[in-house]
């Protein structure tokens, strides 16, 4: 989680998300956010598959997990 690893700098927040996949959802909370990702606040990264969609503010972003800690997760937003 180095900032020097990061393309594009991050913001802090504090807002509710949905992670959606395979017709089921589960409630997160973006932390950080920039142009190419985010860092969320899940309640167990276990069954989060490696990609999804993020919806947060009414947007949908489809998503790549690129890191997993005990209860956050980074994703890299794809294009």
């Amino acid at each position: 989680m180095d900032d020097e690893h990061r393309i594009a700098p991050r913001h802090r927040v504090l807002k509710g998300a949905s992670i959606q996949f395979g017709g089921g959802a589960i409630d997160c909370t973006v932390r950080n956010l920039s142009e190419t990702g985010a860092a969320l606040d899940v309640q167990s990264p276990v069954g989060i598959p490696a990609e999804f969609v993020l919806v947060a503010d009414g947007e949908q972003r489809h998503c790549r997990v690129v890191w997993r800690k005990e209860k956050r997760i980074g994703v890299t937003f794809d294009k």
